[in-house]
């Protein structure tokens, strides 16, 4: 497992300058999974919404430990969705956001390896490079939701193309990208954006919802600073701030969660996955958790040891999906 600890929590007090694009990195020597993918498409026909005059440039880097060395995207000026196709599909399709405190995305623990673990189940997977708040957007706060809906429609209007049912449709995000997935988990609906063609009279909301060692509010002592700041800006106003306030904003129209956290995890506390149990269970939410004794932060779905029973949250997410579904 890679510790994104120092990194991400640098983050809380270093914001990152505006920079980048995030789009091609070329396969390691080691024989990555390239990114993007062959089969990809952009999210927007031109400037995505909030542009300014000068876009980031793409940051690619590969990080971690010799012989567990992933790869981050930075500047992503042309957010992507890649598409990871079953050999067997059974129609079930999920959109995975990567985490990385909104300053980076982790899109091949998070993204690449959450296909290779769900693929083999039948469920086609999306996964969704968006872009980073602090990096030049007006409306920072709004950004990375304007990605995450218009993949949700994009995703249904060509549900055909990609032999999947729309209505069975969901999203599992990681650590920031869990706030993003809640974000859009209770605000799939908010007017974040301009209509720019007919995909965007889709529904984004998501039939189920997976958040892994999510942060999911912003304004308790257990939230990620780093990630907070990253989204929010120095100066957030208390309508935005309440409104990216995911358990408090769950309410019997929110989709059924399911939620993975460690015990141990010092980076994003359990805390916070325990607040979104609570909302879900007050609002009579349907809501499953799975809460690990050891695991610590960012296992994503190949992180944890061999015979750790965090390996094992992937094949109880496509059960849970499965009894979700009425299958």
């Amino acid at each position: 497992m890679i510790d994104r600890r120092s990194v991400i929590g640098a983050m809380a007090s270093v914001p990152l300058a505006a920079r980048a694009a995030a789009q091609a990195a070329p396969a390691s020597a080691t024989g990555m999974t390239p990114w993007p993918p062959a089969e990809h498409f952009p999210l927007w026909p031109g400037r995505p919404p909030g542009a300014r005059a000068t876009l980031p440039s793409p940051r690619p880097s590969m990080n971690g430990p010799a012989g567990q060395q992933q790869m981050w995207l930075r500047g992503i000026a042309t957010p992507i969705v890649a598409v990871f196709r079953p050999e067997r599909p059974d129609g079930r399709a999920v959109l995975t956001i990567p985490g990385g405190g909104y300053g980076f995305v982790s899109v091949q623990n998070e993204g690449i390896d959450v296909a290779r673990t769900l693929n083999p189940h039948g469920i086609t997977v999306f996964a969704l490079a968006y872009r980073l708040p602090s990096e030049g957007w007006d409306h920072q706060a709004d950004v990375p939701l304007q990605d995450a809906q218009r993949a949700m429609r994009l995703i249904r209007a060509d549900a055909a193309r990609y032999g999947i049912d729309p209505a069975r449709l969901g999203i599992v995000g990681f650590s920031a990208g869990g706030h993003l997935a809640g974000s859009l988990t209770v605000g799939y609906d908010d007017r974040v954006y301009a209509p720019v063609d007919a995909a965007d009279r889709q529904s984004a909301r998501p039939r189920f919802s997976g958040l892994v060692y999510p942060v999911a509010s912003l304004s308790t002592p257990t939230t990620h600073a780093g990630s907070r700041d990253n989204l929010l800006g120095p100066h957030p106003d208390p309508a935005t701030r309440a409104r990216y306030d995911s358990p408090r904003r769950i309410d019997a129209t929110t989709p059924p969660l399911f939620l993975v956290h460690a015990v141990d995890d010092g980076l994003v506390p359990l805390d916070q996955s325990l607040d979104l149990l609570t909302c879900a269970r007050t609002a009579k939410v349907p809501v499953e958790a799975h809460f690990f004794e050891k695991g610590g932060h960012g296992f994503g779905a190949l992180g944890a040891p061999e015979g750790a029973p965090a390996r094992l949250w992937p094949d109880l997410f496509d059960r849970w999906i499965n009894q979700t579904l009425g299958a």
